[in-house]
């Protein structure tokens, strides 16, 4: 029969169950049910958090578990995946022609330098859940959190250094540092995330100052290359003055060193010749004056010997003091 229940000035008909025609397949469906409610399974990059009476009991590992029907709920957290998230810039379609929202993000990036200028930073964080129930108990927004972290972190660090370091010597050392300090103040609220990585993508000056920007690092790379080629030419010069100078040096000490011996050599001779000439005098005298004299004519091509004693050219012809007739 159907019961007539009003609500207000409606009545509504609901029609009664004869439970007695099921029999015993109640139970077995009530039992079908709750075994279904019963277990759930962790994937492996999972974690499985349990719920009991809405306040967290434990965390579960990757496989088939049990739980309390209607009592224990479960939330299924990835600790295996990697999140990226962006500064600055967001990209909409990753590719090989990756396309980018054309919306500028400069309370994101623009960032004060230590020197009192303004840098455009662009930035990248990967991260991972190491804690499945900090992640989700420890902080009540982690997307704000994390964000609000990164962004601090980099506005520290960069406001440290000047504008030069930030845009072209720093960038690996500020995405270290920024690195170690997000987790330190992660860590610190208990939210269960690991940075994995911080990568600066661009550093650049804002784009209303970026061609006089550009200009002013183009004088320097042209001031720097001829001061290089001055180096340059200035090493050069000082080489090869260098070398002549040594080889100059070794040419002198050289000739010195032959001059040394041969003054040596010298004077060993003349002693052995003084010694000679000790003993026979005459003998040595007139070997020497042959020696020379065969050196002498030996350079001579035309000679003619002539006796000093002969009154005429022709000994044969007696012609002084002889009339002609």
């Amino acid at each position: 029969m159907a019961q007539n229940i009003k609500f207000g000035d409606v009545d509504v008909q609901i029609p009664s169950l004869n439970f007695k025609k099921f029999g015993g397949l109640i139970p077995l469906l009530v039992i079908i049910l709750l075994a279904s409610l019963s277990f759930y399974t962790v994937d492996a990059n999972e974690n499985g958090v349990i719920l009991r009476m809405g306040k967290y009991s434990h965390t579960t590992l990757p496989g088939l578990h049990f739980k309390i029907p209607l009592i224990d709920q479960v939330e299924l957290v990835k600790v295996d995946k990697q999140f990226k998230r962006e500064f600055g810039f967001r990209t909409l379609k990753a590719g090989v022609k990756t396309q980018y929202a054309k919306r500028n993000y400069y309370k994101e990036s623009w960032m004060l330098t230590g020197d009192l200028n303004i840098a455009d930073v662009r930035w990248i964080i990967q991260f991972k859940i190491k804690n499945a129930a900090d992640f989700l108990f420890s902080v009540r927004d982690v997307e704000n959190t994390i964000r609000d972290v990164s962004e601090a972190a980099l506005r520290l660090i960069i406001g440290d250094r000047s504008f030069t370091e930030v845009v072209q010597t720093d960038r690996v050392a500020i995405a270290d540092q920024a690195k170690l300090y997000m987790q330190q103040i992660l860590d610190n609220y208990k939210s269960g995330i690991s940075i994995k990585m911080v990568q600066l993508q661009s550093v650049l000056p804002p784009q209303p100052v970026a061609d006089s920007y550009n200009e002013v690092v183009r004088a320097e790379q042209e001031e720097e290359k001829l001061e290089n080629e001055a180096n340059q030419a200035f090493n050069k010069e000082i080489y090869r003055a260098e070398g002549e100078a040594k080889k100059l040096i070794n040419e002198a000490k050289g000739y010195a060193v032959e001059r040394v011996n041969h003054a040596k050599g010298e004077a060993v001779l003349f002693e052995l010749v003084l010694a000679e000439y000790k003993k026979a005098p005459q003998i040595t005298k007139d070997r020497y004056y042959i020696e020379k004299m065969n050196e002498i004519y030996s350079k001579v091509n035309n000679k003619v010997i002539v006796d000093t004693r002969l009154e005429n050219f022709l000994p044969m012809m007696n012609l002084k003091n002889k009339e002609v007739k």
